[in-house]
């Protein structure tokens, strides 16, 4: 499963885009330099996600939307079709 793919199941499985887990990380004091097994406890606690998941939004909360540019393009299941991964909403996506 692409990273960005990874983003859109936990959308369609909490309703909330990975711009608003952003917003509620920070509202919990989540942020870069926060370690992972923090956010994920909190993730798994309260939106029932496994570690998987959670570790996708674990980038996004510390890292920011760039992924390096090893996972983009050629084939097989984890490759991503851009270096940025959208945040705001599977559907709001450009093609």
């Amino acid at each position: 499963m692409s990273f960005q793919a990874y983003l859109d199941n936990i959308e369609t499985k909490t309703t909330i885009t990975p711009r608003q887990f952003i917003a509620l990380a920070e509202e919990r004091g989540f942020g870069p330099g926060t370690k992972a097994g923090e956010i994920v406890a909190w993730l798994g606690e309260e939106y029932g996600l496994g570690r998987g998941h959670a570790m996708a939004l674990v980038h996004v909360i510390t890292k920011g939307p760039k992924i390096d540019a090893k996972h983009v393009g050629g084939t097989g299941t984890h490759r991503d079709a851009s270096d940025t991964l959208w945040l705001d909403g599977k559907d709001s996506r450009p093609a």
